[in-house]
């Protein structure tokens, strides 16, 4: 599987979860928090093509999957 590039922030549940989920997984993956990186919903919105509204945004590779409940199922029907 393509590295997974997770989109959160501190203090987010479903952020958390995802990080567990890889690591529980073992897969390869990384975190980048929107506030220590200075990334606007905005900015967010360009890279995922489509308005957002909660983090996280998890992608696989370069394609984007959704938030935790898409990436979950996902990952658990695998």
């Amino acid at each position: 599987m393509k590295r997974v590039t997770i989109f959160g922030r501190e203090g987010c549940g479903y952020c958390r979860r995802a990080k567990e989920l890889c690591e529980i997984k073992e897969l390869d993956f990384k975190y980048i928090d929107i506030n220590v990186e200075g990334i606007s919903k905005a900015d967010l919105e360009k890279t995922v093509g489509k308005p957002v509204d909660t983090v996280p945004q998890i992608f696989i590779g370069a394609e984007h999957v959704g938030g935790y409940t898409e990436f979950a199922a996902l990952i658990n029907a695998r």
